[in-house]
């Protein structure tokens, strides 16, 4: 590669959503709506979870951190779009845009190991219900909730550092709204071995134990809700699951759309529009889903808003 085109630049500009002004502007007000949406609905169950002691249980605790990692990863990769949108900058400065490429991929990581925590939580509520207490304590809530967190830090810990060793790029332009791994990998003209075979071999495998963590404990609950006599026990049994099967359905979805249909077919194009439905459509769902097919969410809400004097 001639080395004219490798250039040392302390900042990229964001290409946006959309080529077309007008487009880019209609878009951003629809995932402004979306991210509003997204961001009360994530509050709003953080502060039911908070206030309502009859949600102080394993499952609100795990949903609670669920929300938190929802509203920072939404707001990581989406507020460049109403920056751009409102004061036509698509300069991002090097050191930000590393900043946010390494802030979403963190949060992506630690919302993996969130739901394969979740899933253990069902798992001993349905298969375990007499030693649930017993055996999700407060204890065992924080640790799973550390490793959950501390995880996702220290995996990326060397894709940081491969990352931050990029120092000449062929292009300043990033086909994106936001600073994601694949943009930024593809206008480079470091060398992408070590992090080529990182993801390939360290990203994927620990993607994949994550997914087999999450899944393998409804091979156990539906086992154990087949068990169940009644159908009317079956039903409720199923019911208390159903809503984070929904989530895990849709992020691991999203992530497979993102990253490995976008790789095979090397178009940045739908990864713009994969992004959105990861960054924005994701965590405006996981709160809708849990409030309106949990019963347990909806009488918390309703109680609060009794207390403040509201009717329903």
């Amino acid at each position: 590669m001639s080395s004219i085109n490798q250039t040392m630049i302390e900042g990229f500009r964001l290409k946006g959503v959309s080529d077309v002004p007008e487009l880019q502007v209609l878009i951003s007000l629809l995932v402004l709506l979306i991210y509003l949406i997204s961001l009360v609905g994530n509050l709003t169950i953080l502060l039911l979870v908070g206030l309502d002691v009859h949600l102080h249980t394993p499952m609100y605790f795990f949903l609670s951190n669920l929300s938190v990692i929802d509203i920072f990863s939404s707001t990581t990769a989406l507020h460049r779009i109403f920056v751009i949108a409102t004061t036509q900058n698509h300069i991002i400065s090097t050191a930000a845009c590393k900043a946010q490429l390494h802030i979403f991929a963190i949060l992506t990581s630690n919302e993996l190991s969130v739901l394969a925590a979740m899933s253990f939580d069902r798992y001993v509520a349905i298969c375990r219900p007499l030693h649930y207490h017993t055996v999700m304590s407060r204890r065992l809530c924080g640790l799973l909730a550390s490793v959950s967190w501390g995880f996702g830090f220290v995996e990326l810990v060397p894709f940081v550092l491969f990352i931050s060793r990029f120092t000449c790029y062929i292009s300043k332009e990033i086909d994106h709204y936001f600073c994601d791994l694949l943009p930024i990998r593809d206008i480079t003209c470091s060398d992408t071995t070590f992090l080529d075979l990182y993801i390939l071999i360290f990203g994927n495998v620990h993607v994949f134990i994550l997914l087999i963590l999450t899944i393998v404990p409804y091979f156990y609950i539906i086992s154990c809700i087949l068990r169940i006599s009644s159908s009317a026990g079956r039903r409720k049994a199923f019911y208390t699951c159903s809503s984070h099967i929904t989530v895990v359905v849709f992020f691991y979805s999203s992530i497979v759309l993102q990253y490995i249909v976008t790789i095979s077919g090397n178009n940045m194009g739908s990864n713009k529009i994969f992004s959105l439905f990861n960054t924005a459509i994701v965590p405006m769902m996981n709160p809708l889903i849990y409030s309106l097919k949990n019963k347990d969410v909806k009488a918390a809400l309703r109680r609060q808003l009794k207390l403040c004097g509201i009717k329903n």
